[in-house]
């Protein structure tokens, strides 16, 4: 069985493992996805994130974040996915709980968070939301 939305599986991996109080959770490797997790943990909401090799298959670790025993994601969500495609221009880029949160944007450039895509003026597929 193929996946057809692996960003949205291991987002959902993530809320998973949160909401089962996990420290850790593994997710298969790509490099869109060790890209997001690197923007994860720059901004704060993952407190680690490793390349393993699992039983021959290159894994990410994401290592997950807790204040007070509550998860720093409250909410995450996929908004883009390979059924419907959501392009924003870089004014439309909308801001999550007034700047609070963090929308990821796959620029030319590459993955980048609201703030950054705004910054360089470049607009691209809004793929997931958190906060």
């Amino acid at each position: 069985m193929s996946m057809t939305d692996p960003v949205a599986d291991m987002l959902t991996r993530i809320r998973n493992a949160y909401a089962a109080g996990h420290r850790r959770v593994d997710i298969p490797r790509s490099r869109f996805k060790a890209e997001l997790a690197r923007l994860l943990r720059e901004n704060n909401y993952l407190s680690d994130c490793k390349e393993l090799e699992l039983e021959g298959r290159s894994v990410l670790r994401l290592y997950l974040r807790y204040h007070n025993d509550l998860p720093v994601v409250r909410e995450l969500q996929r908004v883009s996915s390979p059924g419907l495609r959501r392009y924003v221009k870089c004014r439309d880029i909308p801001r999550i709980k007034n700047g609070l949160g963090v929308a990821i944007v796959s620029t030319p450039r590459g993955l980048m968070t609201d703030r950054d895509a705004r910054r360089a003026n470049l607009g691209g597929e809004l793929v997931a939301v958190l906060w």
